[in-house]
């Protein structure tokens, strides 16, 4: 978790497959609380992304790019 900020945290029992569990404590090198937290962020963050990929072609933005991105022509 994260030290800067505090948060509640609820106790969970779960039956979770024996070698899903090993590949993903392998594959982050954490232990199992800190691998489930990164896995539920993974899941939060999909979502976002599939919200954001729903609007794509939906949004009409006018960009100047090159200004966006801070350069000249010099």
């Amino acid at each position: 978790m994260n030290s800067q900020v505090e948060e509640t945290v609820r106790r969970v029992t779960a039956n979770l497959p024996k070698k899903l569990l090993e590949a993903a404590l392998k594959t982050t090198g954490a232990g199992v609380t800190e691998t489930l937290v990164q896995g539920l962020r993974l899941v939060k963050r999909r979502r976002a992304y599939e919200k954001g990929m729903s609007l794509k072609g939906k949004l009409k933005l006018a960009i100047d790019l090159d200004q966006a991105r801070e350069r000249t022509d010099s």
